[in-house]
C-alpha cells in the first residue's frame, strides 16, 4: 500500500511559493512581533508584513532557507542571529500564492541596530503579543470570482479556457462565483496589519508557541 504523502498538489506549478519568518523579539520582559513597512515604490508598497519573499531555487535548498535569507537581507542581520523555533504551517492564499510560515527569534537588544535593505523596507516597528490578545482582529469577507476570459489592453476579449472547444456548459463562459473569502484586520498606531500578514498573526496566537509566552 503506497504511504500517504503530507504534500499540496499543484505546489510547484499552481502557486508561487515563497516563505515568511514570524519574527520575535524580547523587549523590557514582552514578547514583540517585528514587522515591516514595505516601501512605497516595490510590489504591494507601503503595506505591513512579516520578513520574507519568494523561493530562489538558486539561493534556497528550501522554503526554510528562503525565511531566513530574506530576512537577513530585509532587517540587516547574520544568520547567527536568528533561532528558528519551528514551523506554524502553510497558508495559501486565492491569489494563487502559497505561504510557508515559520517562527523564529532574533538576537537584539534594540530595533535600531537594524540595518534595513531601504530598497525593500521603509521602516520596521515592534508589537507586544500583549497588545493582539486585548485588540481581536476583525473580520471582514470577499467575494472570490472566477473568470475564464479577459480583457486585454486593446480592449479584445482573451480566453483563458476554451469553453466551447470543449463543449462545456454555457455557463462557464462567463465569470461565475466562488465562496466568499475572511478577510482579518489590525488596525494599529503603525498603520493597518491585514491579509496574510494578519491571517499568520490570529493563528500564531493560538498556536503552541504563542501559549507558552
Amino acid at each position: 500500500m503506497q504511504r500517504h504523502r503530507d504534500t499540496i498538489i499543484g505546489k510547484s506549478y499552481k502557486y508561487l511559493n515563497t516563505a515568511v519568518l514570524i519574527t520575535l523579539v524580547r523587549f523590557g520582559g514582552k514578547t514583540h512581533l517585528v514587522f515591516e513597512e514595505r516601501s512605497a515604490d516595490i510590489v504591494q508598497g507601503s503595506e505591513i508584513c512579516f520578513p520574507g519573499g519568494r523561493f530562489d531555487k538558486v539561493k534556497d535548498r528550501t522554503l526554510k532557507d528562503t525565511a531566513i535569507r530574506e530576512s537577513c537581507e530585509e532587517l540587516g542581520i547574520s544568520r547567527k542571529q536568528i533561532s528558528i523555533r519551528g514551523k506554524l504551517g502553510t497558508l495559501i492564499a486565492p491569489v494563487g500564492v502559497m505561504v510557508e510560515a515559520y517562527i523564529g527569534n532574533i538576537k537584539i537588544n534594540s530595533i535600531n541596530e537594524l540595518n534595513i535593505n531601504r530598497d525593500e523596507v521603509e521602516k520596521v516597528f515592534t508589537l507586544p503579543l500583549s497588545w493582539f490578545r486585548a485588540n481581536p482582529a476583525r473580520e471582514h469577507y470577499l467575494q472570490i470570482e472566477i473568470h475564464p476570459f479577459h480583457y486585454n489592453d486593446n480592449m479584445e476579449k482573451e480566453h483563458f479556457f476554451p469553453v466551447k472547444d470543449y463543449a462545456l456548459p454555457e455557463r462557464y463562459e462567463e465569470p461565475w462565483k466562488g465562496r466568499k473569502h475572511p478577510v482579518f484586520v489590525y488596525p494599529s498606531e503603525y498603520g493597518v496589519i491585514w491579509g496574510i500578514t494578519a491571517e499568520l498573526i490570529r493563528d500564531f496566537l493560538t498556536s503552541e508557541y504563542a501559549l507558552k509566552m
